[in-house]
């Protein structure tokens, strides 16, 4: 399973993030995990707002 996080950076674009996290994850963590990946990345700095970011949860069957 795993949660798909999108932050918005100072470029205007939003980066989409996947974290591999249990179902029962703290939003909060899912969130931070996937906005130290984009800070360690080349990319523009992205906002740390946990209510400017996009998150949402996708199983593992073929679909979701």
């Amino acid at each position: 399973m795993f949660w798909m996080v999108a932050l918005l950076a100072i470029d205007g674009r939003q980066y989409v993030y996947r974290v591999y996290a249990p179902a029962t994850a703290l939003l909060a963590d899912v969130f931070w995990a996937a906005f130290h990946c984009h800070d360690e990345g080349p990319h523009p700095r992205a906002c740390d707002r946990f209510d400017s970011a996009e998150v949402w949860h996708r199983g593992t069957s073929p679909g979701l």
